[in-house]
């Protein structure tokens, strides 16, 4: 785009990266000084009053940022404790699955990941490849659509009912002629998922890949992420499932201990 329009669209983008670099310098001053007023924020922005109160009122809206009510100065608010505790859960499920994963990779020699939800998405958090892994490509760090993968379904049948809801509830894309895309029928998948306790796809998102994960869960019994193994369908036939099956569980209750579960596995 040339022209005024584009000049117009630049000037809207830098001033929006503008904003966003001043409300993280909010943040910042506030986890430096414990608390400030409009004032000193705008003081240490080099900002007029009026900008330092927009950038301090969209942050209290959000929860990153409370006001004190006998002082009129604000602090850093919950929201931020929220975004920690997510940020330190992946931490301790990427750290104490490392090791369970790369064990399960080297006895089924093939690879190995654990995955998050991530709203309406599957994110990859760790990975490990067994010897005779053919694949290279690293998934750490990637989402994944939640229908066409084993972590996917596993998270996607643990998940709330709205997250559920939701997903059926779209027109589910086609990845290859295996994806399931009548919502009815991946309903039925989640929920035989749910009663045996770990879900596969074969060749639903990429041709020749089969894979079978299991629900890892967390202190309070949810599930939390899900640890899967995938390899080629010429290896990972769908006969041999339930005995790759059982060395996948295992290793996600051993993981889910790890992060403090001691309960049943279902």
């Amino acid at each position: 785009m040339s022209g005024p329009q584009g000049e117009n669209a630049e000037r809207g983008s830098i001033a929006v990266v503008q904003s966003v670099d001043r409300a993280l310098s909010v943040l910042e001053i506030l986890a430096a000084q414990g608390e400030a007023g409009v004032t000193e924020v705008a003081a240490e922005l080099g900002v007029h009053k009026s900008t330092a109160f927009r950038l301090v009122a969209a942050l209290e809206s959000r929860g990153f940022v409370e006001q004190l009510a006998d002082r009129g100065k604000y602090r850093l608010g919950f929201g931020i404790v929220r975004l920690a505790g997510a940020a330190a859960a992946q931490l301790d499920i990427a750290r104490e699955g490392r090791p369970i994963c790369e064990a399960l990779a080297a006895d089924l020699e093939e690879t190995v990941n654990i995955a998050i939800l991530d709203v309406d998405r599957a994110v990859n958090v760790s990975q490990a490849r067994g010897p005779a892994a053919l694949s290279t490509h690293n998934w750490v760090g990637q989402g994944t659509p939640l229908h066409t993968t084993s972590s996917g379904k596993v998270l996607l049948a643990h998940a709330p009912d709205a997250v559920r809801k939701d997903v059926l509830s779209r027109d589910l894309q086609r990845f290859t002629p295996g994806t399931i895309t009548d919502s009815e029928v991946l309903r039925q998948h989640l929920d035989r998922i749910v009663e045996q306790g770990w879900g596969a796809t074969v060749e639903e998102y990429e041709v020749g890949l089969n894979a079978l994960a299991a629900p890892v869960r967390g202190v309070g019994g949810d599930v939390i992420a899900a640890l899967s193994v995938s390899g080629p369908s010429f290896r990972m036939d769908p006969e041999d499932f339930p005995r790759i099956a059982r060395r996948v569980v295992t290793g996600a209750d051993e993981l889910s201990r790890r992060l403090g579960f001691f309960g049943p596995g279902r």
